[in-house]
């Protein structure tokens, strides 16, 4: 490997270190967010409407803005600079930046009009108070997806020109201005934070997307762009970034329709159920973004690489190694969320106006949601396989046969079993799981075996050592109960040191078992820890 080959893999090597600390960083700061949310407002009718009133402009922001827009944004970019150099991307730049901002202007006035036929579609089972309130939420918010939209877009025009650290960190000044605002609006408008305290929030959300969009816009003068209106959308360049978006907004889609379809459900089932299933989700993502994110991001610049190459069996075995490193990361994860859900809800969320009766339903749902979570870690590492052997459209299909998987499972496990929120959480995990394995059959069936005996020894040898995780976690329960009325520090310390012990019996016996994916964790600490020094 040349010396300019080391260099660029070193920057693409720091780069992605910062992309994963930002990652970090936004799920922190927006945990944060709904822990403060959770004291303030408790998880009842209020908090309900809020966060389906957000949940209607934030179904677009996944749809369209973040992801779709930018990666297909950053391709045609970046090949617009390489062929034809900067002033020809510029100018694209100015092109798409007009044209979103044309559309999704529409789109939030039409969001504005027809928010009261889009929430009765998405909360049929709201009662009519509970449904103007989130009317009124939506109305508000609904021009969130404007902000969002252009920060996805400026975002891809400084990643395109090798800036990374602003475009990082953008989702965690949202996190931050909707935290702030929604607090110091909320106050203003109610002291007490009642109801009306959350059209503060509202408006809270809305600054936090412009600062979202605003915090990369020095930037992006620096990088050298000026926007100039251009309103000619002919030119092939909008055309090939619309064309790259098409697979990937239909694929989000589905996971959409998912969304939709639980938040249809939970409806039905009074006031708290959305609020508990919010805050359970956001919990789970931590795990999520750190290993399975992490493992994917790692994985998917060396297996397009392999594929690019023809290196078929390099693909697949550094597909199978990171799927295995997956299962070992997270599935210690989800046996302690199942058996720890109740204090960690508890220490994290029980203050305020969350009392213990939302501690009890939140840690419920966490503990369901958690049955998905190495299903979910390894779609992260799967799913993008199949773009770097040209089968985008496989995962869309997957995707969509969980649609129909979702909708039976939920309406067998609330109306019929009688399971009302918890349901809905099982239903999603079964779900992912589901979509994980039918990828994986698609795979091999596509490029050939990908070590299934080993993945399959790798699952049994770390369920072995996951069971003293279980064993810990259930002994301590009676003793962390006894903790309750206890100081925060001294609460927070008798976690640690139960997750400290679970951990720590976990890697001793992974280190007695030989499992592929221990030798692999410490071999990427011993490497940062040597970088380090």
């Amino acid at each position: 490997m040349s010396e300019g080959n080391r260099q660029k893999e070193g920057l693409n090597t720091r780069a992605a270190g910062v992309v994963a600390g930002a990652v970090m960083l936004s799920r922190v700061l927006g945990l944060a967010r709904e822990l403060i949310f959770a004291g303030l407002f408790g998880a009842g009718r209020g908090m309900d409407a809020f966060l389906t009133a957000f949940r209607a402009p934030n179904l677009l922001r996944d749809l369209f803005a973040e992801g779709a827009l930018s990666t297909a944004f950053v391709t045609v970019f970046s090949q617009r600079i390489a062929t034809e150099g900067e002033g020809s991307a510029w100018k694209l730049a100015s092109k798409m930046a007009t044209l979103t901002t044309v559309f999704m202007s529409l789109l939030s006035l039409l969001g504005v009009i027809f928010a009261a036929q889009f929430i009765r579609f998405l909360a049929p089972g709201f009662p009519a108070e509970k449904a103007a309130l989130t009317i009124q939420l939506t109305q508000i918010m609904y021009p969130f997806i404007l902000l969002v939209s252009l920060a996805a877009l400026v975002m891809g025009m400084l990643n395109a020109t090798n800036r990374f650290t602003i475009p990082a960190l953008a989702s965690s000044f949202f996190n931050i201005g909707s935290i702030a605002g929604g607090v110091a609006f909320g106050w203003w408008m109610d002291p007490h934070f009642g109801e009306r305290s959350l059209v503060g929030l509202a408006m809270g959300t809305l600054l936090g997307g412009l600062l979202q969009f605003g915090v990369q816009l020095p930037g992006l003068y620096k990088a050298g762009f000026r926007f100039v209106l251009d309103f000619n959308w002919r030119d092939p360049g909008v055309r090939q970034v619309l064309f790259l978006m098409l697979p990937a907004v239909i694929a989000a889609s589905a996971v959409q329709i998912n969304v939709m379809i639980n938040s249809i459900f939970a409806s039905y089932l009074g006031n708290g159920p959305i609020s508990w299933l919010s805050y359970a989700f956001r919990l789970m993502q931590l795990p999520l973004g750190v290993f399975g994110v992490a493992v994917a991001t790692v994985t998917l610049p060396v297996i397009s690489k392999a594929a690019a190459l023809g290196e078929m069996g390099r693909f697949r075995s550094t597909l199978a190694k990171a799927m295995r490193l997956a299962v070992f990361l997270t599935l210690p994860s989800a046996v302690g969320l199942i058996v720890l859900a109740q204090p960690i809800i508890a220490l994290i969320y029980q203050r305020g106006k969350f009392v213990d009766a939302d501690s009890l339903h939140t840690a419920e749902a966490l503990q369901f949601y958690a049955i998905g979570l190495v299903g979910y870690s390894c779609i992260k590492v799967l799913s993008p396989a199949f773009y770097a052997i040209n089968h985008k459209w496989t995962p869309m299909m997957v995707s969509f046969l969980s649609i129909g998987m979702n909708l039976l499972l939920n309406w067998v496990f609330i109306f019929r079993l009688g399971m009302g929120h918890k349901g809905l959480a099982l239903s999603t995990a079964l779900s992912a799981t589901v979509n994980f394995t039918l990828l994986y059959l698609l795979m091999t069936r596509i490029c050939g075996a990908l070590e299934t005996r080993a993945m399959v020894d790798t699952l049994g040898r770390c369920l072995l050592a996951a069971l003293p995780i279980g064993l810990v976690g259930c002994l301590s329960q009676p003793w962390l109960a006894s903790m309750n009325h206890a100081p925060v520090i001294v609460r927070i310390g008798s976690l640690l040191l139960v997750i400290a012990s679970a951990g720590l019996l976990f890697g001793l016996i992974s280190w007695g078992l030989k499992i592929e994916g221990f030798s692999e964790f410490l071999g990427i600490v011993s490497r940062k820890l040597r970088r380090k020094a």
